[in-house]
């Protein structure tokens, strides 16, 4: 090959490499959300009974604009930006908490009273709770014409004096909490990008760069505190409420507001994780490669080991309708230092990833913190989000059907011509071992697992409102579609890992009958008038009234 062509090469990859970067996450601040509030009457009384039960300064209202629109704008996803609520109220301890949550019961009472209705509220919700607000859904957690509870000044973190646990503020979020704890040569099993806030990444379960070794994140909380419909606070672990400690693995936001959870923690030092970077013909490679380094964890696949500070591959296949191109990328991370800092780590030395020419790579030594900032920064604030998933078994025709699915939904993009479209498939290994590591049970349903699993996502991101409702329809129809091929090839999964769920999913039916009725059950017990089934919007519910 002539200098000029390898020249001429280099200069696209590049080029391209940067293109991804730059158009699958601007660094651009979101915009600022147009503060029309439509307040009721209702709401109004409510915003002033807050505010003359708390301290000043503790409930924002529109008025104060600066304020108001700062709390608005700190929400990833552009539509979450738009929902205006009554007013934002900002906890700055427990106590507070207590006394807003009495307050919401006896008007969620009083309007069940006046209503007759057995939900109590008629439509709309009365509250919404935010600790990161790094969700795609619409409301997952906010509210129009009622009270977002922000959670942010809970972001304490604290080391026990041994280094064996933690105490993490609900409203923190992972970034600079392992910041925290690599100052003092510690880590936990938390969150993959720093942006995401503690709460509702662990509400839902929880992916880390650790769960190969011990699990997922909700395995490794040793205690939760939360402030149930009651109005009081309440510790939920192993020899206090067991019960509420095993719902709160992955139930979501249907039991009280949290407000600090207690995790193991362990050494560690900085990591090896970065992307590669590649070109749509090493798509094909890229999958069989991925489905490959997922079948040494297979029960049956007794000749290699498979090596637990591994963590992923994370496969990414990207169309970016502004440059009308599609390209690879793959996350790969090593929780233990190689031996030279400049050398691969051995499993993924000897993967079917190391050959594939690429682009570019940023795979290097580097602090966790920085792992996760890298992360944040392929899909930053400010753009409109969609997500949606599945799970199926590791088998090669089924992800070939799920690329298919991909491909599939690329031309009515082109079609459409939907501006800044990025539309994303991501895979990822979810081990037989998540399920029980570090803990005494979850409701995940998957205790009887063998096998390892493929997590299934798309990760969707655009800029006009106006497209809103094709990208949603786009990546609802591409999931159905998995689903349907996954059915016929035998390779269907029913979990539905909560925090990539669309709007329109039931994550609770993939957790298992049994999970879903001890569920609900701990809901009536904690919550017997359904504060947070039909008072506080946003999150899962559990479908009481079908039970």
């Amino acid at each position: 090959m002539s200098t000029t062509v390898v020249a001429a090469t280099l200069l696209v990859a590049i080029s391209v490499f940067f293109a991804m970067r730059r158009l699958r996450g601007s660094s651009k601040e979101p915009k600022a959300a147009e503060l029309i509030v439509r307040s009721s009457e209702a709401a109004i009384r409510l915003n002033k009974l807050l505010a003359s039960a708390l301290p000043e300064g503790v409930v924002v209202l529109p008025q104060d604009a600066a304020t108001f629109r700062k709390s608005m704008n700190t929400y990833w996803a552009q539509q979450e930006c738009e929902v205006v609520p009554a007013c934002v109220f900002r906890p700055q301890n427990v106590d507070q908490l207590c006394t807003a949550v009495t307050i919401l019961k006896g008007e969620y009472d009083r309007r069940r009273d006046r209503d007759g209705e057995k939900g109590g509220i008629k439509s709309g919700g009365l509250f919404a709770v935010r600790s990161g607000g790094h969700s795609a859904v619409s409301h997952a957690a906010s509210i129009e014409d009622g009270v977002m509870i922000d959670m942010s000044l809970f972001s304490d973190v604290t080391p026990s004096e041994d280094g064996s646990s933690v105490v993490i503020g609900a409203g923190a979020r992972w970034g600079p909490v392992f910041e925290t704890l690599a100052a003092k040569g510690l880590a936990v099993a938390g969150g993959r990008n720093s942006h995401v806030g503690v709460g509702g990444l662990t509400l839902g379960g929880g992916i880390s760069f650790f769960s190969q070794r011990v699990g997922s994140v909700c395995n490794n909380v040793l205690s939760y505190e939360v402030v149930l419909a009651s109005g009081t606070a309440a510790t939920a672990s192993p020899t206090s409420n067991p019960d509420l400690w095993r719902a709160l693995k992955g139930g979501g936001n249907n039991f009280g507001i949290l407000t600090r959870i207690t995790l193991r923690s362990f050494p560690s030092t900085d990591i090896w994780s970065g992307f590669l970077y590649m070109p749509s013909g090493s798509a094909q490679k890229a999958l069989h490669a991925f489905y490959d380094f997922v079948h040494r964890a297979h029960p049956d696949n007794t000749g290699v080991t498979y090596d637990r500070h591994a963590s992923g591959p994370i496969a990414c296949f990207t169309y970016l309708q502004q440059l009308g191109i599609q390209a690879v990328s793959v996350n790969l991370v090593h929780t233990k230092l190689p031996e030279k800092k400049n050398k691969w780590p051995e499993c993924w030395e000897t993967s079917g990833f190391k050959p594939l020419w690429r682009f570019w790579s940023t795979c290097k030594v580097r602090p966790l913190a920085d792992a996760c900032d890298e992360m944040n920064s392929l899909n930053p604030a400010g753009r409109r989000q969609a997500l949606a998933t599945t799970t199926i078994k590791n088998d090669m025709a089924t992800l070939q059907a799920v690329y298919t699915a991909y491909k599939d939904a690329i031309a009515p993009i082109k079609k459409a011509n939907i501006k800044g479209m990025s539309w994303t498939l991501v895979l990822q290994p979810m081990l037989a071992n998540w399920a029980g590591e570090g803990c005494d049970g979850n409701p995940f349903g998957l205790a009887d697992t063998k096998e390892p699993l493929v997590i299934v996502s798309f990760t969707v991101n655009w800029i006009e409102k106006n497209d809103d409702k094709l990208c949603q329809k786009l990546t609802r129809e591409a999931i159905e579609q998995i689903d349907a091929a996954a059915t016929a090839n035998g390779t269907s999964h029913r979990y539905r890992y909560m925090n990539y769920c669309g709007d329109w999913q039931r994550p609770f039916e993939g957790y298992g009958e049994e999970n879903a009725k001890l569920l609900r059950s701990v809901s009536k017990k904690y919550d017997p008038d359904g504060l947070f089934q039909r008072g506080c919007v946003g999150g899962f519910k559990l479908d009481i009234e079908d039970s």
